[in-house]
């Protein structure tokens, strides 16, 4: 039983009018027209293209990719969702950054965010070894500092470590902000931040430290971000969790180039010559870069380490035992063989 393009509509939840465009655009055509008065009719067996489409355009999937999912396989499908939702995620992001700047300026309202100057010396201590160290990719050899009244977040990547360190503000005044500034600018100062109880730290078109009756200028870069947010949401459930000796790991690591750990519950191992004692869950093999994960626990304070990892092939989260604020992401390697 054919049905009319209202009766359809009310069926499948969508407007007449969205019927004609897809109809006009050759993605849902009617199963036939009377040559006479130019009506549409529907057969039910069309409900699950016209559903798909509904939920498709119901999160702004562009057209030409509505196109190609309605006749794919369901896999490819889920994999078109997927790209779309990064790309959705990225936007937002994008436009979060803009707006804060826009209101910003209209507003003309400075940001303050009043840290303990110690605390903020380590910060900067912590992060800045994990920025790249040349400007090849633009905003990478800089930090980005976060603020907000909950806490200032700095962040450093070079896009094979990832250093997140938080510090809750003693005071915070404006809106929140977001800026990049050189990391060696950054580091620059850490020094003379230390010598401060408390430093202000100020955001109004530009970075300014105030320590006292003395402050510190630091310029601003324009240029893109990765969005760590997305990177430490998308890590999924650790494997392995394994604490051990800070300073015995790290010295484990000396004179090498790649390593490569067998990790359980009681130990990390290097084939014959190196055990570690640990306590952890799980057991997994894994290989490093020597000198990135030797740069990670450098940063970390306290006598130890934890270690969380997904797998093999994704980023291991390195956290200090006794600093939870401080986290850093390492880029494993593949092991041959």
């Amino acid at each position: 039983m054919r049905l009319t393009i209202s009766e359809f509509a009310r069926l499948v939840g969508l407007a007449p009018s969205a019927l004609r465009f897809y109809d006009d655009c050759g993605l849902l055509p009617p199963a036939e027209v009377d040559a006479t008065n130019g009506y549409r009719y529907y057969d039910r067996s069309q409900a699950e293209r016209a559903r798909l489409l509904r939920d498709l355009r119901e999160i702004d999937l562009p057209l030409p990719d509505v196109r190609l999912a309605l006749d794919a396989a369901p896999a490819e499908v889920a994999e078109l969702v997927r790209a779309h939702l990064r790309t959705l995620e990225a936007r937002s992001t994008a436009t979060r950054e803009a707006a804060g700047r826009l209101l910003t300026q209209l507003l003309a309202e400075k940001t303050t965010a009043a840290l303990g100057g110690p605390e903020l010396a380590s910060a900067i201590r912590q992060v800045t070894s994990a920025a790249a160290t040349t400007d090849e990719y633009a905003g990478l050899d800089c930090v980005q500092l976060q603020l907000a009244p909950e806490e200032v977040t700095f962040v450093a990547t070079d896009r094979y470590r990832l250093a997140v360190r938080t510090v809750r503000p003693l005071e915070f005044g404006g809106s929140q902000a977001r800026v990049l500034v050189r990391a060696d600018d950054l580091a620059a100062a850490s020094r003379w931040a230390a010598a401060g109880d408390v430093v202000r730290v100020e955001v109004n078109g530009g970075l300014v430290l105030v320590r006292g009756d003395e402050s510190r200028s630091l310029a601003v870069v324009e240029a893109e971000y990765p969005a760590y947010e997305q990177i430490l949401d998308g890590l999924t459930p650790p494997v392995c969790r394994v604490v051990v000796d800070r300073a015995a790991l790290l010295a484990a690591l000396a004179g090498r180039d790649v390593v490569a750990f067998d990790i359980d519950q009681e130990s990390v191992r290097i084939g014959d010559e190196v055990k570690l004692e640990a306590i952890g869950s799980g057991a997994v093999r894994i290989g490093f870069t020597a000198s990135l994960l030797a740069a990670a626990l450098e940063a970390s304070v306290g006598p130890d380490v934890l270690l969380e990892i997904c797998e093999p092939a994704r980023p291991v989260v390195v956290r200090s035992a006794d600093q939870g604020t401080f986290t850093t992401l390492v880029m494993p390697v593949r092991l041959d063989g």
